[in-house]
């Protein structure tokens, strides 16, 4: 019987590389057109790449990867998936991909409110792993994952069940992950009135309001917790305090604005938030590797700004 159950995992994956394999024939990226759902391809290892995750569930279907999240590392590959429940500064790498044996991979976002309507709507059974507060893990794939999303990559070939049919499936997706070794994890995020979703709720203000002057005392507030609790659950979630959550999107916004609108290194500087441009320069060289003009300049003239980190936010990608 596990024997069995082994041989339909190794053939449902290879039915999704297949799939992925298909559609990413001449890019790297892909955005489907079934919502949230985007593929990727490399066929060779990456560098390390700065982004931000955003809550997804991302699968690999050949091949590897690795993300660092402060001082923790997650590897995932075919035979597990990372999930991710709130918004999170890290470093990605492929690390294993060929031209003959391509990275395959895929991403889908989560809707935490969809997510906590599916919690209100049914009687869930409870989740198999351990409670836990950090917004990354990853976990062992399942059969019924694996045939959800199956089913949801066919939709691409009947595009008319779309709007239909990939509500359903995705539903069932939420499901698997809810009822799955981390799903005590992605219902405290969900679930109202738990501490990981209300520092879920100040990393949303963070994402909006990352320009102004942080004031942990006002971030604990609307958490509803003191500052010494908030800032606690918040390095418990993110693996950053609130400054270094802020720094690191404050100098990602500023590398973007460099690169895609050409603003220079003191301007960038000022329209996310820093007053002194010599200390935007210093932590941007610490965060990236190299100043702001020459960072942009090899990136300019570099190999073009891969896309294939699944799980990264569209402008970080």
């Amino acid at each position: 019987m596990v024997e069995m159950e082994a041989q339909d995992i190794r053939h449902a994956i290879t039915r999704l590389a297949q799939q992925i394999a298909q559609s990413t024939q001449t890019q790297e990226m892909l955005v489907t057109a079934v919502p949230g759902l985007s593929l990727f391809r490399r066929d060779e290892p990456s560098e390390p790449t700065i982004g931000m995750y955003e809550p997804s569930i991302c699968m690999v279907a050949q091949g590897a990867k690795r993300v660092q999240l402060g001082s923790d590392t997650f590897v995932y590959n075919a035979r597990t998936y990372l999930i991710t429940a709130v918004h999170l500064p890290t470093v990605v790498q492929v690390t294993e991909a060929s031209p003959q044996k391509p990275y395959l991979g895929l991403k889908l976002k989560l809707d935490t409110r969809e997510i906590a309507q599916l919690m209100a709507d049914t009687q869930l059974p409870p989740p198999k792993g351990p409670k836990s507060h950090r917004g990354m893990a990853t976990a062992e794939m399942t059969l019924p994952l694996l045939h959800a999303f199956v089913r949801l990559l066919d939709l691409q070939q009947s595009t008319a069940d779309i709007p239909i049919l990939s509500n359903v499936i995705q539903k069932e997706i939420f499901y698997r992950l809810l009822v799955g070794e981390q799903g005590a994890r992605l219902r405290q995020i969900a679930l109202a009135g738990t501490q990981s979703q209300q520092i879920s709720r100040a990393i949303d203000w963070l994402k909006t309001h990352y320009a102004k002057p942080l004031r942990i005392e006002e971030l604990a507030a609307m958490a509803n917790m003191g500052t010494s609790t908030f800032h606690h659950h918040f390095r418990t979630v993110t693996a950053l305090s609130p400054l270094q959550y802020q720094k690191q999107l404050r100098l990602q916004e500023a590398r973007r604005l460099m690169l895609a609108e050409r603003l220079d290194a003191a301007s960038a500087a000022f329209e996310v938030g820093y007053e002194s441009p010599s200390q935007f320069s210093r932590e941007y060289a610490r965060q990236f590797g190299a100043p702001p003009l020459r960072d942009i300049n090899q990136l300019r003239t570099g190999p073009e700004i891969r896309g294939s980190a699944e799980g990264y936010d569209q402008a970080s990608a």
